[in-house]
């Protein structure tokens, strides 16, 4: 008699309530309406289901449970009633604002913020053992301040971290004593400064990298973008490559490199790096510098955005933030108008063309105007010359001679500690001589 397999048993997703607050003065670049909408496809990508949602409109947040008392006891009768497992606020909460929310919805209830949830789903995507370690350091980072029952719903690490941290993470639900928080915040800060020594590594040899890819050099154009905007659908049609694409957001995390041969036999390395969002949390920034100074070491940033979403110019402009943040708004930029494929009238993308400065219309997947995009990009990289004025210290002898190799030297004036030349660089230069920039134009 043959014995039947048991079946595989599917974990059914966790139930999540969602709440939004929209407050009073402070810009937002989406709606309140719109930014749940993203939320809602956020805890999708972690695996939640959304059940419900609430809302409310704020002078400030309440300093003890962010959302006002009456609302606090509306929205957890709303749990109740639709049997939520998690509540997920579309804000970051105060250390304060997680506990005094603990103590109300009780142990069956977890409460989760926005950068908690973003946290998790770069632990789900991380796929390198850079990745891992960013992502293990942003959520460290995140939860030390917060060592109450409600951090170990990041439990599961990517890569190496993993049983470190569910070690830590792991002290049950009504929380550790005093003494044991104590020994978990040392414990947290050596793995904290340990993640950070292991980080600088990589940061020297992408540096490292960075400076034999400019000796030979060849430009690099770092893609850039909303998530989900598909930026690695580009890359992979540009570059014949196979870089993990999903409908969904963070699909990637590790940047990827590609040599790409542009019109008239030229060469250009792009560049597919981590999907921005709104909020991006401030932990997650610096624990990817290491990948983010692919962004500002480039020649050319090819901002991906997709045409067809309904909120396409708020997510360009967080975007553009976030290159402002990291030091990267110097650089050269060139628009992507992406997914014309989806549009019922392509014209429409034509006309959204006016509002970028330098942008082209393409669909990554099917390929439609590509063979324009990199014409554009060879343009801007090869055939652009730009008037500058440079004022170089003699320890940047390599950039004197590049300037002499590759530009066209109007001036050359010796003076104390450097030189100053005057004349035409072409575009892929332009950014690695932005710090020393008397005039351009």
């Amino acid at each position: 008699m043959t014995k039947k397999q048991p079946e595989p048993t599917i974990r059914p997703r966790e139930r999540a309530f969602l709440v939004g607050a929209e407050i009073y003065g402070q810009a937002e670049l989406l709606t309140l309406e719109d930014s749940l909408n993203e939320l809602e496809l956020l805890a999708s990508t972690a695996g939640l289901q959304v059940v419900g949602q609430a809302t409310q409109k704020l002078d400030a947040p309440n300093p003890a449970t962010f959302i006002g008392p009456g609302k606090v006891e509306e929205v957890k009768a709303l749990v109740e009633e639709t049997q939520a497992e998690v509540v997920l606020f579309d804000e970051e909460l105060s250390p304060r604002h997680l506990r005094e929310l603990e103590k109300i919805f009780g142990e069956k209830v977890r409460i989760l913020d926005r950068t908690a949830l973003i946290l998790d789903i770069f632990a789900q995507h991380a796929a390198t053992r850079e990745g891992s370690l960013q992502v293990e350091l942003a959520q460290y980072e995140y939860r030390l301040p917060r060592l109450t029952r409600a951090w170990t719903h990041l439990a599961r690490q990517a890569g190496g971290g993993g049983g470190r941290s569910g070690s830590v993470g792991g002290v049950g639900l009504r929380g550790p004593g005093e003494t044991q928080l104590e020994v978990d915040r040392r414990d947290i800060r050596r793995r904290i400064s340990h993640l950070k020594q292991e980080l600088e590594k990589v940061r020297t040899h992408r540096q490292q990298y960075r400076a034999r890819r400019k000796r030979s050099q060849i430009p690099v154009v770092a893609l850039v973008g909303y998530t989900n905007a598909g930026k690695s659908t580009l890359l992979n049609h540009l570059a014949k490559a196979d870089v993990y694409v999903a409908d969904q957001l963070f699909a990637t995390l590790d940047p990827t490199t590609r040599r790409v041969e542009l019109p008239g036999g030229n060469l250009a390395l792009f560049t597919d790096t981590v999907g921005f969002i709104q909020k991006l949390p401030t932990a997650l920034v610096a624990a990817f510098r290491a990948t983010l100074e692919e962004i500002t070491e480039a020649d050319l940033l090819l901002h991906v955005v997709d045409v067809t979403h309904s909120n396409a110019k708020a997510q360009a402009e967080s975007v553009h933030q976030t290159l402002a943040e990291i030091g990267a708004d110097h650089i050269p930029v060139l628009t992507a108008l992406n997914k014309i494929d989806r549009l019922m009238d392509p014209e429409k993308a034509r006309s959204v063309l006016e509002s970028y400065a330098r942008s082209v219309a393409i669909s990554a997947l099917r390929g439609d105007g590509i063979a324009d995009l990199l014409q554009v990009v060879n343009e801007l990289l090869y055939e652009t010359y730009t008037q500058v004025m440079v004022r170089l210290p003699f320890t940047e002898g390599s950039l004197i001679a590049q300037f002499h190799e590759l530009g066209q030297v109007e001036r050359f004036e010796q003076q104390h500690g450097g030189v100053l030349i005057q004349g035409r660089l072409p575009g892929r230069l332009l950014a690695r001589y932005q710090a020393y920039l008397v005039s351009q134009g």
